[in-house]
């Protein structure tokens, strides 16, 4: 625990931090897409915040939250050169990690960003992805994002129009009816446990694309992403010729966004996230979760 900071005590300085750290993990997670890189990036980011107020003659911080954006942002980025030589052996296709809550949350909340967007979003460079998230996730005027990222405004600017082009381009702006969004997560389980080929062409959309992210430890349909409504409605039809043993789903939210929590026992097995087309009556993405590493959080 840092010593009393000047014009802070140290639990003063604590509890500024504890009362960002929800939006700090917000804006990392929406960075790098893992859990666990994003709570090692909190911990660099209040080490820097303790450090700070250590230095007995260290000029007063006016503003807080944009000081603790800023060292959690660029300690962020610093850290995209491991993790993407890590994603370059991981075997499979790669998932951000789910951040799974309970439906009660379901209340919207503009920081959750949907597996389908976060998908998306790692086609974008980290700088156009980090501008993105700032503006379009929190609000951020780039003039804000210039001074977080030591970039000139106009800069920012052509930063953030190459990411919403990129991103509109694939993932137009749409919000499913829950309501709707729960049917559909409820007809396409049982047309899975019911290996029911024939409901399952009529869920999914003639262009379909499944992502299966086993982290090659646990069950998943490939190394690929699997393209094509016959080609993953026969490989969906034959899963329950694999049973899991005390198999029960339950409905969550994953990343803001109805979800299947599927539990073998008491674990968890899988989550799965469908992204529904925009009439909302066919599954168009399918993200499947089941890498134990990355359910180690989930309950």
């Amino acid at each position: 625990m840092p010593d009393s900071p000047p014009g802070m005590t140290t639990d003063a300085a604590t509890d500024v931090f504890v009362d960002h750290r929800e939006l700090l993990f917000s804006v990392v997670y929406n960075m790098l897409g893992s859990v666990a890189d994003t709570e090692d990036v909190l911990q660099e980011t209040w080490l820097a915040w303790a450090a700070r107020h250590r230095t007995a003659d260290a000029a007063p911080i006016d503003n807080a939250r944009a000081y603790l954006v800023r060292i959690a942002v660029n300690q962020a980025l610093a850290r995209q050169a491991t993790i993407s030589r890590r994603r370059e052996t991981y075997i499979g296709p790669w998932l951000p990690e789910p951040v799974v809550t309970p439906l009660a949350d379901a209340a919207e909340r503009g920081e959750s960003v949907s597996m389908a967007l976060m998908v998306v979003l790692e086609a974008l460079t980290p700088l156009e992805r980090v501008v993105f998230v700032l503006h379009e996730v929190f609000g951020y005027p780039h003039t804000e994002t210039a001074a977080i990222l030591g970039r000139s405004p106009s800069a920012i600017r052509q930063l953030a129009h190459r990411a919403r082009e990129h991103v509109h381009a694939r993932r137009p702006r749409q919000q499913a009816d829950p309501r709707v969004k729960r049917q559909l997560n409820e007809r396409f389980i049982a047309a899975v446990m019911g290996g029911d080929l024939k409901a399952l062409l009529e869920i999914l959309a003639p262009d379909v694309t499944m992502w299966a992210d086993g982290g090659g430890k646990a069950r998943a349909a490939g190394l690929r992403p699997v393209h094509g409504r016959d080609k993953i409605a026969k490989l969906l039809a034959a899963s329950p010729s694999r049973p899991i043993p005390g198999l029960a789903v339950r409905q969550r939210l994953a990343n803001g966004d109805l979800s299947l929590l599927l539990l073998s026992g008491d674990s968890p097995f899988a989550v799965i996230i469908l992204d529904p087309t925009p009439e909302g009556d066919r599954v168009r993405g399918i993200y499947a979760v089941t890498n134990p590493d990355k359910l180690s959080r989930v309950s």
